[in-house]
């Protein structure tokens, strides 16, 4: 099962969240919160192996509790708000997906297992291009890592930078999916980053994708 914490300051959407959620044999809903600081609470103390994190929530907004529980909990970030600010905060502060609310219920189910299974998701309104901006500005992460990388590893961060799932890394380059999944804990592993959302700003500052 995958537990789920549905973050929200507005009542009637974290019950739609959980009618949802709970519709599906392998997710459960195991907490609801109202603001950030109930959102990092609930987190340390009911586990969840996804967070739905609203952006504007009172108390402490949904950044702020995702810097808080990203080292040790998958956060989902969800908001009514297209807005590229919102996608470099989640990223600084360690979200795993970024998602529209008004996406349909199919997607944000597909996301929430997509996050847990340890990838990264971005909703398709949120571009490369938001990514390849967010490399340029100041105090982003350095990764030393990037010299060390074979030219097979260079290939795989280059099709992780634009866009490919591990199944259409494999037929892309036909490897079998242990071979896929290996390449990639290499990756993590050399550069110290944590998801794929780091590799692919890992790529564009190894200069392997370029904006546009």
């Amino acid at each position: 099962m995958i537990r789920v914490l549905v973050a929200d300051d507005q009542a009637l959407l974290r019950g739609s969240f959980r009618l949802l959620i709970d519709s599906e044999d392998d997710l459960v809903v195991v907490g609801e919160a109202a603001d950030g600081r109930q959102a990092v609470s609930l987190a340390r103390t009911r586990a969840p192996d996804v967070v739905l994190m609203d952006v504007r929530m009172p108390e402490m907004d949904g950044i702020t509790a995702t810097g808080q529980i990203a080292e040790d909990t998958r956060v989902l970030i969800l908001t009514t708000f297209d807005l590229d600010e919102y996608v470099y905060a989640a990223l600084r502060a360690g979200a795993s997906g970024f998602l529209l609310k008004d996406a349909p219920p199919d997607d944000l189910l597909r996301a929430i297992r997509v996050v847990a299974s340890g990838e990264t998701l971005l909703a398709p309104s949120v571009t490369t291009r938001l990514i390849a901006e967010f490399v340029r500005r100041p105090a982003r992460q350095v990764f030393h890592g990037l010299g060390t990388l074979t030219d097979r590893e260079r290939e795989v961060l280059t099709l992780v930078a634009q866009g490919l799932s591990n199944a259409e890394l494999g037929d892309h380059l036909r490897l079998s999916p242990g071979t896929v999944k290996t390449h990639i804990g290499r990756l993590l592993s050399k550069l110290g980053a944590r998801d794929r959302a780091q590799l692919v700003i890992a790529a564009y500052e190894a200069g392997l994708v370029t904006p546009g």
